[in-house]
């Protein structure tokens, strides 16, 4: 099913600002799913509408996010987010305070997960990229 609105569209341009060069195979994973549609409503609603909203910029709303991620003790979404927040001019000393603050919330379980797993291989990764 091909459908284009302006939320897809805005929320297209969001992702690209978020991570630019995976955007595209991210939305497209979701083509062989079992949930094809799965994605064009992610991208509608999640960048089109909720990211999208005045009040934050995105640099603000990835940092939440990587917040609410962290709480929830989600790591599979969370490499994403780091990623783009630190694509959003977040720094690495940035995000792992802002990922510490939420043991006082969240535990330190959680914290433990996705400090010491997740971002600590988000940074590798980049390091070992940008060699």
């Amino acid at each position: 099913m091909t459908f284009v609105d302006e939320n897809y569209k805005k929320g297209m341009e969001v992702l690209s600002k978020i991570d630019g060069e995976n955007y595209k195979a991210i939305v497209d994973s979701f083509q062989d799913s079992v949930a094809p549609d799965l994605g064009r409503l992610a991208v509608e609603f999640n960048y089109g509408q909720i990211f999208s909203r005045p009040g934050l910029d995105l640099k603000s709303r990835l940092l939440a996010t990587v917040a609410g991620l962290t709480a929830m003790g989600n790591t599979q979404q969370l490499k994403f987010y780091i990623n783009g927040a630190l694509n959003v001019g977040w720094s690495e000393d940035e995000i792992v305070e802002c990922m510490m603050q939420m043991i006082i919330y969240a535990g330190f379980p959680a914290g433990l997960n996705t400090i010491l797993t997740v971002a600590a291989e988000v940074f590798e990764e980049r390091r070992l990229k940008s060699e």
